[in-house]
């Protein structure tokens, strides 16, 4: 009985073997079509592209996007004070104005 039980165990490790494992022989590796061909990749001559590129900045300001007037960073720095004191506010922690109307806020 224990030689039966022997020889099952070892069937069923080889057949996981055999699952787990790559294929060998002459079925492993898939055979590519034959009218199957690599893609080309087609260039532009390199001049044109300067050319066109020359041709299209004429047409556009030259104006540095990550650069802020004085009124937008002005803007940009009210919208971080109110922020920052809507956060402080969810805290407890009151932020508001020290003179309303001329008259001096004590908390």
């Amino acid at each position: 009985m224990r030689e039966r039980v022997a020889e099952l165990c070892a069937l069923l490790l080889l057949a996981i073997i055999r699952a787990l494992l790559p294929a060998g022989g002459r079925h492993r590796a898939a055979p590519t079509p034959s009218h199957f061909q690599e893609p080309t990749l087609a260039r532009t001559p390199r001049r044109a592209e300067q050319a066109d590129l020359f041709e299209s900045a004429d047409a556009q300001p030259l104006v540095r996007p990550y650069l802020l007037t004085p009124e937008e960073r002005h803007e940009r720095r009210l919208q971080g004070q109110r922020r920052r004191a809507l956060w402080l506010a969810v805290h407890g922690i009151d932020v508001g104005p020290r003179r309303i109307h001329g008259m001096e806020v004590s908390a």
